[in-house]
């Protein structure tokens, strides 16, 4: 019999009966009727070929084939238990492997890490520079940081954030990057936000620039603002599929990040 056809419930109610020796009793512990536990043992015998129980004036006697088999399938089953216990065992993991893009990491991301991992020593960081394709199985990734105007088809949660900024001197030439208000021509294109604020620090220009990526260059005197944050419909989101999301250590992860 292939694994992917192998009667898992009806083997599982088997045990409960075996151990039992009633319906009613085995119907008690899986929290089911009495009458659906029948139902799952005739349907295993027809599955199996063979009685597995029968019926005397003493109440209910294993036959044979249920006897020889009982052994190695409660031995499967604590093997099983074994294979749960192992998987959630990534739940208390300390190592967590990021995904975000560049500018992020460098802007927003580490500095944060470093107050969360200073609260605690045990945690380990894997940071990998990503783009929006990257796979979470493939890349072995807990979450991820993403531009956009939702967690596109992932489970997330937006980083709070006052919206869009502009920087650099008002009547200075414009600085260009992914993502940006189109503003006329461009003195110069960047590839992401972080080296817009960096070439505005460098006096090449002005730009309009994620509030939160700013917020570090702002506060130490490296750029200044020239206007208020503006709300946008665009924005950072932590995302990861549902059970990656579902992970206390990721949980625990988003909630420090947002806090």
């Amino acid at each position: 019999m292939k694994r992917t056809h192998l009667p898992l419930n009806g083997l599982r109610v088997l045990d409960a009966a075996a151990r039992h020796l009633s319906f009613t009793r085995a119907a008690d512990e899986l929290a089911v009727t009495p009458a659906a536990v029948g139902q799952q043992i005739r349907a295993l015998e027809d599955t199996l070929g063979v009685v597995l129980f029968r019926r005397t004036t003493r109440g209910l006697e294993l036959t044979p084939e249920a006897e020889a088999g009982l052994a190695p399938l409660r031995a499967g089953f604590l093997q099983f238990e074994d294979a749960v216990r192992a998987m959630q065992a990534g739940q208390s993991s300390k190592s967590l492997t990021i995904a975000a893009p560049r500018d992020v990491t460098e802007k927003w991301l580490m500095p944060r890490l470093a107050g969360i991992a200073a609260n605690d020593p045990d945690l380990r960081f894997s940071l990998i520079a990503s783009d929006e394709g990257l796979d979470f199985t493939e890349a072995n990734l807990d979450l991820a940081i993403r531009w956009g105007d939702g967690p596109g088809g992932l489970e997330g949660e937006a980083i709070e954030s006052d919206g869009m900024i502009p920087i650099g001197p008002a009547n200075a030439p414009l600085i260009a990057w992914p993502g940006a208000p189109e503003e006329g021509t461009p003195l110069v294109r960047v590839t992401d936000a972080g080296l817009a604020i960096d070439a505005v620090a460098a006096g090449l220009g002005r730009a309009i620039v994620p509030q939160l990526l700013a917020e570090r260059d702002l506060a130490e005197g490296r750029v200044v603002a020239t206007g208020e944050a503006v709300p946008s419909r665009m924005g950072y989101w932590l995302v990861a599929p549902l059970p990656q999301w579902r992970q206390q250590k990721v949980k625990a992860l988003v909630e420090a990040l947002g806090g």
